[in-house]
């Protein structure tokens, strides 16, 4: 492993486009807590309610906001979004993901793959005929290379990670380990005999700065390619069906599943455990908070919600004493309104209020 990296406040500051106050020349050599904080790393500050944190901290200087800033008399960066400053700061002494570049000699590597210059094959990995590696790309323990997939440069895909035939990666890809991508859609046709299995002929097609997070499972197309689009974000435990689209810069969470030939907009973001029905599309821009049913198409930017969330058990049962009542009062409510000569609200207005 190399040397643990060391450089100074100043040239942290140049680097970032930071504000630097104090002594520019002091050595940072990582990141650490508010509290207690170590000497020699860079804290980060971002709750002004936890001020005292600031004055009893250890670290030898603290990102902070412009405000907090003020009557601070430590070594600080000054930045105006401090999180994101911190986790880019922070990148430079992530040591995680070194590796050494060659070839374990229990990797199966056709003689037909290209692997490109500065690569690590990890022990048991398998790369097929055909596959092409790009330059400085990781492949981790156990991880399978179906033939004629690509990855691109700088890629790191952790352990036992599957890529099926023919899928594409794009540069700096990061799967965590157990992501499956380009499995068997689930296609299937009745018979009399029972289902009957439909080929799945298309890849999975993966953009630019995608992170596809441990067990997250992409399936190919059926004809046409599954696509994910550059710089999404996918968490662990998500199914991707067959022919869906996720737009660039979307985000999903942990455990949302999303049925066939959905497609998912640019930037938006997918709240966990999410269910999202096929054959749907959701527009750009678009909040969906966690444990969301989506069953219809969403056509306007915005945040949408679904589900009950968690409460005292007592106050549940009430409630869903009334959702069971509801047939009995729709039905008092059409007496009613036949008595008064009133023209019923069709079931189709009602789903338009709340239904999407």
């Amino acid at each position: 492993m190399s040397p643990r990296p060391t450089t100074t406040l100043a040239a942290l500051a140049e680097r970032h486009g930071l504000e630097l106050r104090g002594d520019g020349a002091i050595a940072i050599e990582g990141v650490c807590s508010l509290l207690p904080g170590k000497p020699g790393h860079l804290g980060f500050f971002a709750n002004s309610k936890l001020r005292k944190q600031l004055s009893d901290t250890r670290a030898a200087a603290v990102i902070l906001s412009a405000r907090d800033a003020a009557g601070y008399v430590g070594n600080a960066l000054v930045s105006t979004d401090t999180a994101l400053a911190f986790g880019r700061i922070a990148r430079e002494f992530d040591r995680a993901e070194e590796f050494v570049a060659g070839r374990h000699a229990s990797a199966s590597i056709d003689p037909l793959a290209q692997i490109g210059d500065g690569c690590g094959v990890a022990a048991g990995a398998v790369i097929e005929a055909d596959a092409v590696i790009g330059a400085g790309s990781y492949i981790g323990p156990n991880c399978v290379i179906r033939r004629g997939a690509a990855i691109g440069a700088g890629s790191r895909l952790e352990a036992n990670v599957y890529i099926g035939p023919d899928c594409v990666l794009g540069a700096r890809a990061r799967l965590l380990p157990g992501a499956v991508i380009g499995g068997r859609g689930f296609g299937l046709a009745p018979s009399s005999a029972g289902w009957i299995e439909v080929p799945q002929l298309g890849r999975v097609i993966i953009g630019d700065d995608v992170e596809i997070g441990a067990n997250t499972t992409i399936d190919r197309g059926a004809l046409d390619d599954t696509v994910i689009e550059d710089g999404v974000k996918l968490d662990n435990q998500i199914q991707i069906a067959h022919n869906c689209r996720i737009g660039a810069r979307t985000a999903i969470a942990a455990c949302t599943g999303i049925a066939g030939s959905t497609t998912i907009g640019r930037n938006c973001m997918i709240g966990g455990a999410s269910v999202i029905g096929g054959h749907l599309t959701i527009v750009d821009n678009v909040v969906v908070f966690g444990y969301a049913m989506v069953t219809k198409s969403i056509t306007a930017p915005g945040q949408y919600g679904s589900g009950i969330p968690a409460k005292p058990a007592r106050e549940w049962r009430r409630e869903v004493a009334r959702i069971r009542r509801l047939p009995k009062v729709d039905e008092r409510l059409a007496a009613i309104e036949q008595i008064l000569k009133m023209t019923p609200v069709t079931g189709e207005e009602q789903g338009e209020q709340g239904d999407f």
